[in-house]
């Protein structure tokens, strides 16, 4: 990128959007170079809400910049949030894009330009994009803008087309302290290892409470089976001792039964000879 191109190109992308073709053909006419005389008045006209963002770009710099440098944090760290903290975070990128685009307009205001709505929505959606995107933010930050842009584009491959004076360069956001961004980073890893131990534990102790659940239900199970296994017992200890009883009565009565048959032979062996003496006395 020609440094020297990138300049005039901020100087005119910056100045009054009324004044813009004379300055520029004015800085072309005024060069000594034909080469950079014709890229000079190959420079576009911004549209006013790239103006406005450009304005603001160049005169509040380091209010932009540090703003970028959330937005980055912020893009870093969503992979580790939940839905909750995801929402959170939509809400909060929007109340400061917002409140971005409400300071542009009110500094080209200042310079006497009127915006309307819809000039400031664009400027809203272009800082937004600028947020979402590294090449929309070095756009926006390089105040050589010449259009607004879409914020859910992507800009990699048409740097060239949506700025002035040559690709832009990455943004230069003012750095946090070394030792400060390690802390950071090792805040973001202890938070998510708690998060994580949370999640553990909430596990744990459910899965705990279920094992408890179910000690006590096999618990009482076995208290039941116990007692019916010491009734089962004591039944078939008397089913033993009745049967026991009733084998000793069935040996008594089947001895006192073959005595008895025995008895009931003698007695027709008697009653059989009694007959034949009388028969024999009849006879006589």
């Amino acid at each position: 990128m020609d440094s020297e191109l990138a300049d005039i190109a901020v100087t005119l992308y910056t100045g009054s959007p009324t004044e813009f073709i004379t300055a520029r053909n004015a800085h072309a006419a005024g060069t000594e170079d034909p080469a950079l005389a014709a890229r000079i008045r190959a420079l576009k006209k911004p549209s006013v809400a790239a103006w406005v963002v450009n304005v603001f770009a160049h005169e509040r710099s380091s209010q932009l910049g540090e703003a970028l440098l959330l937005a980055e944090e912020l893009r870093e760290a969503q992979a580790d949030l939940d839905a909750r903290a995801l929402a959170q975070l939509g809400r909060d990128r929007r109340a400061l894009t917002n409140r971005l685009a409400a300071d542009a307009a009110e500094l080209a205001e200042a310079r006497g330009q009127r915006i309307t709505a819809s000039t400031r929505e664009a400027v809203q959606q272009t800082i937004s994009a600028a947020f979402f995107d590294p090449t929309a933010a070095a756009a926006v930050a390089s105040a050589r803008l010449v259009r607004e842009l879409e914020p859910a584009g992507t800009f990699a491959d048409i740097a060239d087309s949506i700025v002035g004076g040559g690709a832009p360069a990455a943004p230069a956001v003012a750095a946090k302290p070394l030792d400060e961004v390690k802390a950071r980073r090792e805040r973001r890893d202890a938070e998510r290892a708690v998060r994580e131990a949370e999640r553990t534990h909430d596990r744990v102790v459910r899965e705990a409470a279920t094992t408890d659940r179910a000690l006590r239900d096999a618990s009482v199970r076995v208290d039941e089976l116990t007692h019916r296994e010491q009734e089962l017992e004591a039944e078939l200890a008397k089913v033993r001792r009745d049967a026991k009883r009733a084998r000793g009565q069935a040996e008594k009565a089947e001895t006192e039964q073959e005595a008895l048959a025995q008895r009931v032979r003698d007695a027709e062996d008697d009653l059989r000879a009694a007959q034949s003496a009388l028969a024999r006395l009849a006879g006589d």
